[in-house]
C-alpha cells in the first residue's frame, strides 16, 4: 500500500511537471496556438478515464494521478474556464499554478 501511494504521488508530481513544461516551453515553441486546448482538459479526461476504468487495476490509479497533476498545473485556466484561448504573453514562472 505504501508503494502504491508513493507511485501515485510520483505520478501526480510528474503530471504537474509535464503540464508546467508544456505551459512554459511548448506553448512558446508552437507560438501559442489559438486552437490548441488548455492542458487542464487533458488532465480532466485522464482523471475521468482513471476513475471509470477500475478494471485496469493499479494502472487506473496512475492514470488518475497523472491527470490530476496535469489538471493542477493549469488550475487557474480551469477556474477562468479557458478552453481554446491562447495563454497570456510574457514571462512565465515554472513553479506556479496557472
Amino acid at each position: 500500500m505504501v508503494i502504491n501511494i508513493s507511485v501515485a504521488l510520483f505520478s501526480v508530481f510528474f503530471g504537474y511537471l509535464l503540464g508546467r513544461f508544456g505551459h512554459c516551453y511548448i506553448n512558446v515553441w508552437l507560438k501559442n496556438l489559438k486552437w490548441a486546448p488548455h492542458h487542464w482538459i487533458y488532465g480532466q479526461i485522464l482523471m475521468i478515464i482513471g476513475a471509470l476504468l477500475p478494471a485496469l487495476g493499479p494502472a487506473s490509479l496512475l492514470i488518475f494521478s497523472f491527470g490530476s497533476g496535469l489538471f493542477i498545473s493549469d488550475f487557474k485556466d480551469f477556474l477562468k474556464f479557458k478552453i481554446l484561448s491562447p495563454d497570456e504573453e510574457g514571462k512565465k514562472n515554472f513553479w506556479n499554478i496557472d
